[in-house]
């Protein structure tokens, strides 16, 4: 797709709604209101959309930047439920069968979509622990039929009414029973402590040496039960973004690249406008809402004026229990990742002799590593006979005093020589521990790596220490209520993922939907009602088409070829 990098003067003065952040939570938004007749502005500051799913090129290689796998996004999955709504013509996953291989230096298991292969293969190797296995399996099978009718009950409280409050809350009860027992099993010694009321055989514990929360443990085996997984749509994580920025401006609305907003302005309280820069120049753009799918820091710190949110809020912000950052090292190759024994599920490779805690210290010689193979799921991402592998470890913001960064007058850290030689020999190391366990001969075949580090996602989010997904789910963060959509602005409305606990493209989207009928109901639209009763299953698509609320887009998107298929599509000609 052609993206046009309209300068300033091609924003209009006003708006109903200005997003902020073209991350599929952002776009999802714009793509929801465009549908409804509103005037929609989005504000990007990198050159393109998609937030962490934008990904990136190097050479013909296409790279992912953050997915492992899909949820959400099979037939009635939550994601498909709301792009099914603002288009049929939406990318598409496919169903994954391989989902994760857990790999020890004493163990190697493979979770399929048939999960109670797996447990069978565990009770064969620990038979004295039967009964604990079955009952962990069954109280993950629980866990994953919860998810399951999560595509028609993802409306959020913030929407309701008093009278629709109490049968939902009911209703909600019931399928967040069985997660609540396990939120206070967090940590290295609270997982342990979860795990234990299953089974404590040392060896088998280590299977899941990387949870640092039971959940982590219980969840995944929920979503195979069920075939929650999915694989990337052809082209990978970007066409989303893509098909969402299509779908934006084929209706008459913006969509602007490298804007930076540096102040969100109110009047009484209430948001007015914001002023935005791009490249030296600014402009003041005047609104009715503001959608914030940014980081929710920043946008009380600096982007409003210092008396609009209360301290405590921000100060409960700042003891928000964050996902860790992470370094991911993308690898392209001069051979098919198959060739070197890779396969279509997610690796998790750790050491058994090590503690749970060293296993996410950010020490690249006991960190677990993931590891991906995404031209396997998806030959389009490499040349032909090529392919991508993607290794993921976590790392913290201020490992190495900062990467061996530094401050600059501006606040942004320099990036120099010692930075490029710590990322470097940090990559090393995880590339040398993956060859040895899979491929002796894996950097033979590396034509090119690139590392990222926390710095290199604290520089494209603006994310706290470069977390990956924002805050955790856990007891600490519900009770301190650290999610929110409503701020103490009037008509300034959290998206993403501090909107919800939690992340990934499920919970972007759902932020999304529910931030998207925050505005229609404050804009008095009628199509706010069709909206909400269509998140709950109370209304159709049809019904929505038949109530001529909401404008008709002409499904017309196609996806633009990867660079791999250009090279071969260019070869053929």
């Amino acid at each position: 797709m052609q993206r046009s990098y309209q300068t300033l003067n091609a924003i209009r003065p006003y708006y109903d709604v200005v997003v902020i952040g073209a991350g599929i939570s952002g776009l999802t938004n714009a793509a929801l209101l465009s549908k409804t007749g509103l005037s929609v502005c989005v504000l990007e500051m990198d050159a393109r959309p998609g937030g962490y799913l934008a990904g990136f090129r190097r050479k013909d290689y296409r790279f992912d930047s953050a997915i492992h796998w899909l949820n959400q996004l099979g037939p009635d999955g939550l994601v498909t439920n709301v792009f099914d709504f603002i288009g049929k013509d939406h990318p598409t996953a496919n169903p994954q069968k391989k989902i994760k291989r857990y790999v020890g230096t004493d163990h190697d298991y493979l979770l399929t979509d048939n999960p109670d292969n797996f447990k069978r293969t565990l009770i064969l190797d620990f038979p004295h622990e039967r009964k604990g296995i079955e009952r962990f399996f069954k109280a993950a099978k629980t866990i994953g039929r919860s998810f399951h009718v999560l595509g028609r009950m993802y409306r959020s409280e913030e929407t309701m009414s008093k009278a629709e409050l109490i049968p939902h809350m009911l209703k909600k009860l019931k399928y967040a029973i069985p997660f609540l027992k396990y939120l206070r099993y967090a940590g290295s010694e609270g997982v342990v402590k979860g795990l234990n009321t299953f089974f404590k055989d040392e060896k088998l514990l280590k299977v899941f040496a990387s949870e640092m929360d039971m959940l982590s443990c219980l969840v995944p085996i929920g979503w195979a039960y069920y075939g929650d997984y999915q694989l990337p749509p052809t082209g990978g994580s970007q066409v989303f973004p893509e098909w969402l920025e299509h779908v934006t401006t084929s209706m008459g609305n913006d969509v602007f690249y490298r804007c930076k907003v540096n102040q969100v302005r109110t009047d009484n309280g209430k948001v007015v406008g914001v002023d935005v820069d791009h490249k030296g120049h600014s402009k003041t753009i005047m609104c009715e809402h503001v959608v914030a799918a940014c980081d929710v820091e920043t946008l009380y710190e600096k982007m409003l004026p210092s008396d609009a949110i209360p301290e405590k809020l921000k100060s409960k912000l700042k003891e928000a229990e964050l996902y860790s950052s992470s370094v991911t090292v993308s690898l392209a190759l001069d051979c098919p990742t198959e060739q070197l024994g890779f396969d279509e599920e997610m690796i998790y490779l750790s050491r058994d002799e090590v503690s749970r805690e060293e296993q996410s210290n950010g020490d690249p010689h006991t960190n677990g590593i993931s590891i991906l193979a995404p031209s396997y799921r998806d030959p389009s991402m490499a040349p032909v006979g090529a392919g991508t592998l993607t290794l993921y470890v976590p790392a913290f913001f201020d490992q190495y005093d900062h990467w061996g960064t530094e401050l600059d007058e501006f606040g942004i850290r320099k990036r120099g020589e010692e930075y490029k030689r710590i990322k470097k020999w940090y990559a090393d190391i995880i590339i040398d521990r993956v060859a040895e366990r899979f491929a002796p001969k894996l950097r033979d075949h590396i034509v090119y790596a690139d590392i990222a580090t926390p710095i290199t996602h604290w520089r494209y989010s603006g994310n706290r220490n470069g977390s990956m997904m924002g805050a955790r789910p856990g007891e600490a963060n519900f009770k301190a209520k650290i999610a929110h959509y409503q701020t103490p602005v009037k008509n300034l409305i959290l998206s993403g993922h501090w909107a919800e606990l939690g992340g990934g493209v499920p919970v972007a989207v759902k932020a999304a939907a529910n931030t998207a009928l925050l505005v229609m109901q404050q804009q008095r639209l009628k199509a706010a009602k069709i909206w909400a009763n269509y998140m709950v299953g109370k209304a159709s698509l049809e019904d929505a088409e038949r109530s001529g609320l909401f404008q008709q887009y002409n499904e017309a998107w196609t996806r633009d070829l990867t660079p791999a298929e250009k090279l071969q599509v260019n070869k053929v000609a």
